[in-house]
């Protein structure tokens, strides 16, 4: 199978040597997305409910460049530094999904890259 990579100029550059998204076949890996802002490089931490939503525009810029959304979405992962903002978290995360949601876990992590609070990555079919 070939493997493409699917990059969006709507989400920040990778921070290493990994790709945005690779898609095999009509299945979908988006790495880590924390809530860096494309254009500005900067990270948004008003706080958690902001920094999740930046996250999550953060993986819908990958998924749209793949032709995809989150009805697509199988699988996610959610790393937090916390998971006393997992209510938080859950509550922003909840709102771009609409049904049939995805199969997910949340662990908390000692630290994230860019000192994030959250990191989410996902798994979408086509």
């Amino acid at each position: 199978m070939e493997k493409k990579i699917i990059t969006s100029p709507n989400a920040p550059a990778p921070i290493g040597p990994y790709s945005h998204s690779v898609l095999i076949g009509n299945t979908l890996y988006i790495s880590g997305q924390v809530a860096k802002d494309a254009i500005s490089g900067e990270m948004v931490q008003i706080d958690i409910k902001a920094e999740t939503a930046k996250v999550m525009e953060n993986l819908k810029a990958i998924l749209n460049a793949a032709n995809m959304d989150f009805s697509n979405v199988v699988k996610t992962t959610i790393y937090c530094t916390n998971l006393a903002d997992f209510a938080a978290i859950n509550e922003v995360y909840g709102t771009y999904f609409t049904a049939d949601f995805p199969a997910r876990e949340t662990v908390q992590v000692v630290k994230l890259p860019l000192n994030a609070n959250v990191e989410i990555s996902v798994i979408a079919v086509n």
